[in-house]
């Protein structure tokens, strides 16, 4: 008989390789703003690895540019499906659960949001509201969609926070923070409340990272020659450890490690994805 290597003749369980444990094959994977900058990422990323994807984004035709690409891309024959959505009304939260019926993601990932930037001595209850309710309360409601829909089931969640939930640099965007910070206290409860029931909840926090919205940012500060935005963008670059911004890419790689099994153990965690910016 051939010796398996284990005393007493117990079968060894062999060891997935990192492309295995990586792999998305068979899972379905729900991305919201997945139209532009770093949900487009999370999609080809995703997609490369296999899995069959649900985008979501409130931009139609951004989205479909996106559909099209990942699945023109795909290295898997894996069903793609785009939803046009604005998530900061339930209404549309609760309609797209609806459509979604017998075709449920195992991972949601919560990636849309806004930047506005604004005075905060100008803020009015509208404006407040709309980055409330795009950046926090569209993920609690998609949270909690999740976890009724899955409740026997388990699942991943991974939500996109921000650097300024932690250190608010950018002068003007008190609403973003707050709404951002209360992204970390959400995924941290889920993460307590719903662990033993199979769901893992983590948090990614970019930072510097090069989007089409960072990048209007930029050319409006050179454009309108604005002095202190361009002093808070040279700042900004001096505490980057890394001396330059991230790619889209870049966040997309965390988001796939943590839909994987190599995140197993991982739970409740904030991982900043800032070239260092925390640190400095």
């Amino acid at each position: 008989m051939k010796s398996n290597g284990v005393k007493g003749g117990r079968a060894r369980t062999r060891a997935k390789s990192p492309a295995e444990v990586l792999s998305m094959r068979g899972r379905r994977v729900l991305i919201t703003g997945a139209a532009s900058g770093i949900g487009r990422a999370m999609a080809d990323i995703f997609a490369l690895a296999g899995a069959g994807l649900i985008l979501v984004d409130i931009d139609e035709k951004g989205l479909q540019r996106t559909l099209r690409d990942v699945a023109r891309d795909s290295c898997e024959v894996a069903a793609h499906a785009a939803h046009v959505a604005d998530l900061s009304r339930k209404e549309q939260v609760d309609g797209l659960w609806a459509s979604l019926a017998g075709s449920l993601p195992d991972t949601l990932i919560n990636n849309a949001g806004v930047y506005p930037m604004r005075d905060y001595l100008e803020e009015d209850a509208d404006s407040l509201e709309r980055t409330l309710a795009v950046n926090l309360k569209s993920t609690f409601w998609m949270c909690q969609a999740f976890i009724r829909e899955r409740r026997d089931k388990g699942g991943v969640m991974i939500n996109v926070s921000s650097i300024e939930a932690i250190l608010p640099f950018k002068k003007d965007l008190v609403p973003y923070s707050v709404s951002k910070s209360g992204i970390i206290a959400l995924t941290r409860a889920l993460a307590r409340d719903y662990g033993r029931d199979g769901f893992r909840a983590n948090a990614i926090l970019p930072g510097a990272i090069r989007t089409p919205g960072t990048g209007r940012l930029v050319r409006k500060a050179v454009s309108t020659v604005n002095l202190d935005l361009m002093k808070t963008g040279y700042d900004f670059q001096s505490r980057l450890a890394l001396g330059r911004w991230g790619k889209p890419e870049e966040v997309a790689s965390v988001a796939l490690f943590l839909a994987s099994d190599l995140a197993s153990y991982v739970q409740g965690a904030l991982i900043p994805v800032d070239g260092g910016f925390l640190s400095s």
